[in-house]
């Protein structure tokens, strides 16, 4: 049986109830941009990168790069060099100038808010593809990334490791309205309290609805170390 049956309508309203009380925030992307495309172009670098580095990157990135054509007609090895801070920057750059180009001549300069048509793109996956529909065109969309996942299992909604999954089960537990608040909130979360090493379990508003805690994984009190 899949954990997140053992949570019942009562208990998923308390956790949305929660949620929204101690992160009650509009829902916003922690990514920096200033047009549809160049959100698409942040996410594709966030892979495998903080959102700090990525929003010190763009601004010199979106002034180089003023348009979409910029991008599409930018030399490779220059584009790979402007964003490697940003870590994989062979594949990036490509996956920017190749989608940059489809948009350009296959989408008329416009963001698709389709998911078939949006993942079409090279580099933009599901997870993406839920972001650009959230935040730009306000479709209730399940951004599963990396704190969506982990926290998501902790609370008992899911056991599963596929992303693609775990965004098809929450779309059946969560209210159509909360869902994509809900990644902007678990990412508050998961930085201020579910941290990944060292969870602040004593100070989580969650203690009595998580799973992860009731099985006994608590967080240890962190050990400073001693001075030499």
């Amino acid at each position: 049986m899949a954990t997140h049956k053992m949570k019942n309508l009562d208990e998923i309203q308390k956790i949305m109830l929660l949620l929204d009380e101690a992160y009650p925030l509009d829902i916003f992307c922690y990514l920096a941009y200033d047009k549809p495309w160049q959100l698409l172009i942040a996410t594709i670098l966030s892979a495998q990168c903080t959102d700090a580095r990525v929003n010190s990157i763009t601004p010199g990135l979106f002034a180089k790069y003023p348009t979409l054509e910029d991008f599409a007609k930018s030399c490779l090895e220059k584009l790979e060099s402007d964003i490697k801070p940003a870590g994989f920057y062979h594949t990036k750059a490509k996956h920017i100038k190749e989608t940059c180009k489809a948009l350009c001549e296959d989408f008329g300069g416009e963001l698709p808010s389709e998911m078939d048509m949006l993942t079409t793109l090279p580099g933009v996956g599901r997870k993406t593809a839920n972001l650009i529909r959230g935040h730009i065109f306000n479709i209730p969309s399940i951004i599963v990334d990396t704190h969506v996942k982990r926290i998501s299992a902790k609370l008992g909604f899911t056991e599963n490791e596929d992303p693609a999954k775990i965004e098809i089960e929450l779309m059946g537990i969560l209210p159509q309205e909360h869902w994509t608040r809900y990644n902007t909130q678990i990412i508050a979360h998961g930085r201020a309290i579910c941290t990944a090493r060292n969870p602040h379990c004593a100070s989580c508003v969650f203690s009595e609805l998580c799973d992860w805690r009731k099985r006994g994984f608590d967080s240890k009190p962190i050990m400073k170390k001693k001075k030499a």
